[in-house]
């Protein structure tokens, strides 16, 4: 009693223990996993122009972007789409928010009729847009969170696309060309120049003749850094060690098929002992086939085997296989035909019909009872009455096919009846009128009942795979990566420069486990990981790291090197020109004097020479019978004699040159003005962590 007494004075007491206790074992947590704000940092997946985008909301984003991409993108391209998306929101909303400018829920409402008056769903009985329409399908999608997201997104897009189009349209309304403008267009289009010249191409020097050292290409890298801006890239180098059977396994599923060549053989229900007893890989196939159409390692053997005997086992692709031939008959392998389609309400190819399937057939054995009377008549009344839209125009001719083309009923009336027969055929389709127009190549089909096994790896094959894998991945951690190969004879592989984003590995294909682990922080120039990949394993080291930056000499050189070999053409060539005359000129660097004629500014191309606007342009600058000094083109070094220059003969106005380049420039504005709100945005981007 006396204790109890005493925890009741000292409640406060206790209290503030509990309190200060609890408050400890919070900051730890904090401080272990780096405070509130590296947890909310943890949660952002990029910064732009100080906006956060919140990892959760731009993953649902993803995720709805997915499904409407269904399984025609990967992965990284749906996170891409969305992430161009959201840089395209942020700096128009910057600019929108910058300058004033609003969508009103009036505009919102107009578009959002707009955009859903195709739409049956928001269409009266009338096929009119009915605003009470769209107001009972949001009512009724209001219980169905990820619907109603959607469609409160769709709304937000249709406010923003109003707001980016003003914002367009504002910046457009400020594009244009003066009739000043236009008169320079008109006369870079109109104005002419006569040319006699003398071109020293740079192929007549052998790029071995020219030395470009490292510090020349450092140079230019250094006086053009815009132009050689590298992202964070990887080099790795990797050895695949592919799961595939072996020989053994290949040979141990031959013994096993073969014991099923009896059982093939006396089979009474071929279809059923294949797809059911014997469980094949590949089902039953219940037709004629030509030799063409057998495996070609076996085709000249199992197209003679006789009826009722079993072939193999053989191997085709990755199949142990064993064949019997069932049957064998001569059949034509090029078949042509023309039909009229009936259809009826509830097939795929009714469209707008309302007639029933009996008033169908009804159609279809009279407009039989008329070709047949008149042939003549096939034609149109293909045009009136088919439903097969592909070929309607075309008087129902569908052209040669080989056997097996069409669906079942409508093969087997063609094939089994003579050319000139005509009748009616049912299919899902609908009735079809047909008519067998000819048949050709006659020969001998046969009729193939095969069991297949896949070749796979057995577990033991499997087991030693895996072993190998892991053997050589040790063996690596303190030794030469190549080296180690070598021994083993296994195929390196290099991959140089990959991006923080790719997602394909050469050779891998989709890989992005790899690309995350080869730009991870911890991972160090010579780390070695085993990867489980498609089919197989792959054994990475990581052979260097390149941060983002100017590119180095080594990796700007594929591209700088051409450049500075042509300067020094160049200037080789310049040395080499001498004489007063184009025709001296040519003689010392046995060369001829070339004419051109009619050239414009608009399509600086030379006869003979190429697209050299260089060269037209100090053509222009000329006057006749004027020699220019050297230069330096796209592909030579040229000296030009202008023999006639012609004006154009003027317009009484250029408004329509005005005009179209106005609307040039106009249209030019959407992309230019994302990218160069795009460039001078200031952007965080952690999407490789998370992705």
């Amino acid at each position: 009693m006396a204790v109890l007494n005493k925890i009741r004075q000292r409640s406060v007491f206790l209290i503030v223990i509990i309190a200060l206790a609890l408050f400890s074992f919070v900051l730890a947590d904090l401080i272990r996993n780096g405070g509130a704000i590296s947890q909310k940092a943890a949660n952002t997946i990029a910064t732009i122009n100080g906006k956060e985008i919140d990892r959760t909301d731009f993953a649902r984003k993803v995720e709805a972007a997915s499904r409407n991409f269904g399984s025609n993108g990967s992965n990284l391209q749906t996170v891409n789409f969305v992430w161009n998306q959201e840089v395209r929101q942020i700096v128009f909303d910057g600019q929108f928010e910058e300058l004033g400018i609003r969508a009103g829920a009036d505009e919102v409402n107009q578009l959002l009729e707009e955009g859903l008056a195709n739409n049956p769903t928001f269409q009266n009985e009338a096929g009119v847009f009915d605003k009470a329409k769209m107001q009972e399908y949001v009512a009724s999608i209001k219980s169905n969170p990820v619907a109603y997201q959607q469609w409160q997104d769709y709304k937000i897009s249709l406010g923003k696309g109003a707001l980016e189009q003003t914002y367009l349209n504002m910046i457009k309304a400020g594009v244009g060309a003066t009739l000043k403008e236009g008169e320079l267009a008109y006369k870079m289009e109109n104005d002419v120049v006569d040319i006699k010249y003398v071109q020293l191409p740079f192929s007549g020097i052998q790029d071995t003749e020219v030395s470009v050292s490292d510090a020349e290409i450092q140079s230019y890298i250094d006086k053009h850094p815009d132009l050689y801006q590298a992202e964070a890239s990887r080099n790795m180098r990797f050895v695949f060690f592919k799961e595939e059977p072996s020989q053994e396994d290949e040979d141990q599923l031959i013994a096993e098929v073969a014991k099923d060549v009896e059982g093939l053989k006396t089979a009474e229900n071929i279809e059923e002992f294949i797809n059911l007893d014997k469980g094949s890989a590949l089902k039953y196939d219940d037709r004629f086939v030509f030799k063409k159409d057998l495996p070609a390692t076996v085709a000249d053997t199992l197209y003679n085997v006789p009826v009722g005997e079993v072939f193999g086992p053989y191997k085709d692709g990755k199949y142990i296989k064993i064949s019997k031939v069932i049957a064998q008959k001569q059949q034509h392998d090029s078949l042509k035909a023309s039909h009229i389609l009936i259809s009826w309400k509830g097939l795929g190819t009714a469209g707008t019909t309302e007639r029933t399937k009996e008033e169908a057939k009804t159609l279809a054995d009279s407009l039989l009872n008329v070709v047949k009377a008149d042939k003549s008549k096939f034609v149109t009344l293909a045009k009136d009455f088919s439903a097969d839209t592909s070929n309607k125009d075309k008087g129902g001719d569908l052209g040669y096919f080989g056997p097996g083309r069409m669906v079942p009923a409508f093969n087997d009336y063609i094939v089994n009846n003579n050319v000139g027969d005509m009748g009616v055929v049912e299919t899902a389709f609908g009735y079809h009128i047909i008519t067998i127009e000819d048949k050709k190549n006659e020969q001998k089909a046969v009729k193939v009942g095969t069991i297949a096994r896949e070749i796979e790896a057995s577990e033991k094959t499997i087991n030693s795979i895996f072993t190998e894998t892991t053997k050589f991945q040790i063996a690596t951690k303190d030794a030469d990566f190549a080296e180690k190969a070598k021994e083993s004879e296994f195929v390196v592989r290099p991959v140089n420069k990959i991006s923080e984003l790719a997602e394909n590995i050469p050779g891998l294909g989709s890989q992005r486990s790899i690309v995350q682990w080869a730009f991870k922080e911890e991972t160090k120039v010579g780390d070695v990981k085993r990867f489980d990949v498609t089919d197989g394993y792959a054994v990475v080291q990581l052979t260097a790291k390149a941060s983002k930056g100017l590119q180095k000499v080594e990796d700007a050189s594929t591209s700088v090197k051409p450049i500075l070999i042509k300067e020094k053409k160049a200037e080789m060539l310049k040395k080499k020109i001498s004489g007063s005359t184009l025709e001296d000129i040519a003689k010392n660097q046995s060369q001829t004097v070339k004419t051109a004629t009619a050239l414009n500014m608009k399509t600086p191309t030379i006869s003979g020479a190429g697209t050299e606007p260089k060269v037209v342009g100090a053509a222009f600058a000329l006057e006749a019978g004027e020699i220019s000094e050297p230069i330096v083109g796209n592909n030579g070094v040229y000296v030009v004699e202008v023999t006639k220059k012609t004006p154009a003969s003027g317009l009484d106005t250029y408004m329509s040159y005005s005009a179209q380049e106005s609307k040039s420039q106009a249209n030019a504005v959407n992309t230019r003005v994302f990218n160069a709100l795009k460039e001078a945005a200031e952007i965080e981007d952690k999407r490789a962590n998370f992705y």
